[in-house]
């Protein structure tokens, strides 16, 4: 679906607060409600807005994160995957270009945990490297 620059508007503004009433949306971009609503509901049902989703304060998310970069053997990526998957301490994995194969990001509520997590993810079947680099402060963050 293409979206035009009303609809850019709109997301920007939903980016900034899901929660914004319509009547406060359609006033910002000098629309009537319905129209608003009606473009929403469009880019629901398209697949341009997949969802709505709630962004704990840093106060209740773990105290501790690291980016672990991965090298793989070849045609190990789904054994290697499988593992990553039945650790609860990773959150998300995603694959790279370059160097290394994927960017594995975790959470540990304690260095113990954490520094398990670590071993468990370098001794996985298929893993031939690992660097890990623990967060220290985030200084800007704009995820969704």
């Amino acid at each position: 679906m293409q979206t035009d620059e009303t609809d850019q508007k709109l997301l920007r503004l939903l980016r900034e607060n899901a929660r914004a009433p319509v009547t406060d949306l359609a006033r910002r971009l000098g629309l009537a409600r319905t129209t608003v609503q009606a473009r929403i509901e469009r880019m629901e049902k398209s697949g341009v807005i997949a969802g709505y989703t709630l962004r704990s304060s840093a106060a209740t998310a773990p105290p501790l994160r690291a980016t672990v970069l991965v090298s793989i053997e070849p045609r190990s990526g789904p054994a290697v995957l499988a593992r990553l998957k039945s650790l609860p301490g990773v959150e998300v994995v995603h694959t790279t270009s370059g160097r290394f194969d994927l960017l594995v990001q975790v959470a540990a509520a304690t260095t113990a945990e954490l520094d398990d997590t670590l071993d468990r993810i370098g001794e996985a079947r298929g893993v031939k490297s690992s660097e890990s680099l623990i967060h220290l402060s985030t200084k800007l963050d704009r995820a969704p």
